[in-house]
């Protein structure tokens, strides 16, 4: 792969996680605001959001493939 192909990766790697945490922010936001009515829920989706948005990440191997898929860009290979 050429240098422009890598950076592009590199690139739309950066701009998926990106959006990935926007939209986490997202939810925590509407479940701390209109969901949770008292400080024990606020403290839980507080803390449990970003936790089981950690767990439940996606594998590089499918934000490769939604890469691949949205830029035609694919995941350069570890060749020296």
């Amino acid at each position: 792969m050429s240098k422009d192909q890598v950076k592009d990766y590199a690139y739309y790697n950066k701009v998926a996680w990106a959006i990935y945490s926007l939209i986490i922010i997202i939810i925590m936001a509407v479940l701390l605001l209109f969901v949770a009515s008292d400080t024990e829920e606020l403290f839980f989706f507080g803390f449990m959001t970003p936790a089981a948005a950690y767990v439940f990440r996606p594998t590089n191997r499918y934000m490769s493939s939604k890469i691949l898929k949205h830029t035609g860009v694919s995941q350069p290979t570890e060749s020296e």
